[in-house]
């Protein structure tokens, strides 16, 4: 059988929108479907989007949420129902309009999130404190009509996501748990990902639509200069209640309205990966959301004696696998070795190792990281502490190195001109701000061009001192807070 070529035909950092769009499909987690904006996610994807849904499974059984799943479809008057919620999904709506070639009697919105499918039934199924806190979840898909360069995994019509809808008798609980979400959120970015983010809250411009209050998980493109929202966690205050009827009753008989949160994170969580870590030979998968950790591959020599190599390969195999590590054999005979390096090489295996006629008589292995291209010959009777070592090693050395690359590019400044020239040379810039809307909305304005308008991308929790006396960038007025601007995905 022929072999097929491989490698990429575009750099990292010559053309990054080429290289993502190539290295996505070369290295097989998409392809692109017949409707511009939706994708196939293929098994590599759909297999590390698993492992991340179960550790925020496990993560948000022990908050005691239930699993549900509400329909697809919106009826209108639902929809309409919350004005300024809806205005802010208006642009990405889609709707059914026929069935067959007949009219329906009212077209049927398909969800961009399911606020207002859920809360009229909230409505119905919460009536006294003994039924709070209400805790819901449901792993399903969303649709919205981008029609600004749809990216996948980044802004797509369609993607899967997870989301969690709550209330509570307070505003207190709601807040504690707002920040909760936040935290496993950075875990999933961070522990997992190996992805920096920042967590913050949203400017009132940049907020869930009718929200309270909206935090959340910010990360940053080095290649692009944009910034890209990772995950958020809202806390929708009473808004929602008051327009759905969602009320109990306390244990003095008194009737209030209740404090509601909702949060999400979605696939995008995978495309920020691939950016953060991928390189000319294709993605880089952090050990924890790896499917395979470690591939192994025998490497047969004329009269060499297969049959003990491939025995051996097969052991090192279960080995590590027995040993709560995910490793698999390619044992295909009809693609030299060679060609079996750069294919793993292209769909990020963390670890590969070797075993060929000299590893045999020496009972070793010969391991090389994806990461670094480091080599090493390692005894076969360690094999299981020295590879749990190098994945964790990687695990960390992908985060620190993506770490490095993003705060290179953090630029403090303080005036108009610092902030025009810092944009102009896609960094990540920390302004002192007034936080006033309007100002926002004038900075948008002002640097509106080809690359797309600077806004805020959120305030971080983590503030640097403000001396007295510091002012606005953009408007002269006193700064009240320390703030991240940039362009966005």
């Amino acid at each position: 059988m022929k072999e097929t070529k491989l490698g990429m035909s575009f750099k990292k950092d010559d053309k990054f929108g080429e290289w993502y769009s190539e290295v996505i499909v070369n290295s097989e987690m998409i392809e692109y479907y017949d409707i511009s904006g939706c994708y196939i996610l293929r098994p590599w994807v759909m297999e590390i989007w698993e492992l991340m849904k179960e550790f925020f499974e496990a993560e948000i059984k022990k908050l005691k949420l239930k699993p549900y799943y509400f329909p697809l479809f919106i009826t209108e008057d639902v929809l309409q129902k919350e004005k300024d919620h809806v205005e802010g999904f208006a642009p990405e709506v889609a709707w059914v309009t026929k069935s067959g070639k007949s009219d329906l009697e009212a077209p049927i919105a398909v969800r961009p999130t399911s606020e207002t499918a859920m809360y009229p039934y909230f409505s119905k199924w919460i009536r006294s404190h003994r039924d709070l806190p209400w805790k819901c979840n449901q792993w399903c898909n969303i649709i919205r009509w981008e029609f600004s360069s749809p990216t996948p995994f980044i802004r797509s019509r369609e993607f899967l996501w997870q989301e969690g809808h709550t209330a509570f008798a307070t505003k207190e609980e709601a807040d504690e748990e707002v920040l909760h979400i936040l935290e496993l959120y950075r875990g999933i970015y961070e522990e997992f990902l190996a992805v920096p983010v920042f967590k913050g809250r949203k400017s009132e411009m940049e907020k869930f639509a009718d929200g309270l209050y909206t935090t959340s998980v910010e990360a940053f493109v080095p290649n692009t200069g944009r910034g890209i929202q990772g995950a958020t966690s809202h806390c929708l205050g009473q808004n929602f209640a008051k327009m759905f009827d969602i009320r109990f009753e306390d244990e003095k008989g008194k009737r209030s309205f209740v404090w509601q949160n909702s949060w999400a994170y979605t696939t995008r969580s995978i495309g920020v990966m691939v950016m953060a870590h991928g390189d000319d030979k294709g993605i880089v998968l952090p050990p924890r959301v790896a499917p395979i950790q470690v591939i192994v591959i025998h490497v047969p020599f004329r009269d060499a004696d297969t049959v003990a190599i491939s025995g051996a390969c097969e052991s090192a195999v279960y080995t590590l696998n027995q040993a709560g590590m995910r490793a698999d054999l390619d044992a295909r005979d009809n693609y030299s070795p060679g060609w079996k390096y750069s294919h793993w090489e292209m769909k990020g295996i963390p670890l590969r190792i070797e075993i060929g006629p000299r590893d045999l008589a020496n009972k070793q292995v010969h391991i090389v990281r994806r990461d670094n291209g480091a080599k090493a010959d390692i005894p076969s009777t360690d094999l299981v502490e020295h590879v749990r070592t190098l994945l964790d090693e990687i695990q960390d050395s992908l985060f620190e190195a993506a770490k490095q690359k993003r705060d290179a590019c953090i630029e403090v400044i303080h005036t108009w001109d610092e902030f025009t020239a810092a944009l102009n040379e896609k960094k990540l810039i920390l302004a002192p701000w007034c936080d006033e809307e309007e100002v926002e909305k004038d900075v948008k304005a002002r640097t509106k061009g080809d690359l797309g308008a600077a806004k805020t991308l959120c305030t971080p929790f983590d503030q640097p001192d403000l001396p007295e006396g510091t002012v606005c960038f953009a408007s002269g007025k006193p700064a009240k807070t320390w703030s991240f601007w940039g362009r966005s995905y």
